[in-house]
């Protein structure tokens, strides 16, 4: 009964793992985020949410009751409570419109004016094919968005990780000079510096891996000062993501911040 006791448990097969040097170290292990078999369930979940056949989708699962990203929601509600009007929001790495369908009943007209997803092209040309509405819209890029309407808001939920070169798009996202911004699900570490890691899906989400970082918060949040004043910071509202497991250590957590631009011209 006690031999159990002396085996050596099996690792966790799934989750972040290793501290790479650099992005083709690790994708030369990873199979990828543009995978059909990705977009293919994705698009099915999130038809099935469009559809009435489920209330709520993440990361290409289905559930039968809803979790509300309650601080994205109540800072959503205070920029166009501060904007005074319908705001258009840009939904950096939204998927097909996740976070769209998640919080579609606060999206009343005196809030939202649009909700401009910007993804890969694939995943445009789905989203364009099967949810694209009245409200809901696809774009390559930023810039691709912003040639047909001026952003009042950007939110980047879960997608700033999955960048190969993070740190030159934030550069680039505060030269915009948006008014508001929302990071929320976004992985940081205690390390002085950024780690860059495998994450490894559960295959009952999806099969693959790719590259994933864990930011340094300080370094992060240096790209937007003192141009932004940050009103408030808050913890995922995911269960278990308020710590995070790299090489089975918890070190790492998922966080969300919204910033204000303070500057003159903002």
């Amino acid at each position: 009964m006690f031999k159990n006791l002396f085996v050596k448990r099996r690792e966790n097969q799934y989750g972040w793992f290793g501290n790479y040097s650099s992005w083709a170290e690790v994708t030369g292990k990873a199979d990828g985020y543009d995978a059909d078999v990705i977009l293919e369930r994705t698009k099915n979940a999130i038809l099935k949410v469009k559809n009435g056949e489920a209330v709520y989708e993440r990361d290409s699962v289905v559930f039968d009751k809803k979790e509300y990203p309650f601080p994205l929601i109540t800072f959503l509600l205070r920029s166009a409570a501060v904007s005074k009007r319908p705001i258009n929001i840009i939904d950096f790495g939204g998927s097909l419109g996740s976070t769209y369908y998640q919080v579609k009943e606060f999206l009343t007209p005196e809030v939202c004016a649009s909700w401009n997803v910007v993804e890969q092209k694939h995943y445009v040309e789905c989203g364009k094919s099967y949810f694209e509405d009245g409200t809901l819209k696809f774009y390559e890029t930023i810039d691709g968005c912003l040639a047909e309407k001026a952003i009042d808001l950007v939110i980047l939920s879960g997608s700033v990780q999955y960048l190969e070169k993070p740190h030159d798009f934030l550069e680039e996202l505060a030269r915009y000079n948006f008014k508001f911004l929302l990071f929320d699900r976004t992985a940081f570490h205690y390390g002085e510096e950024d780690r860059l890691t495998l994450q490894k899906v559960p295959p009952e989400i999806y099969p693959a891996s790719y590259p994933s970082w864990f930011f340094n918060e300080i370094n992060f949040l240096n790209h937007f000062s003192p141009q932004y004043q940050m009103m408030a910071e808050f913890t995922s509202y995911v269960k278990g993501e308020e710590t995070m497991l790299i090489d089975e250590i918890q070190s790492g957590y998922d966080k969300g911040f919204y910033l204000i631009n303070i500057s003159e011209h903002a």
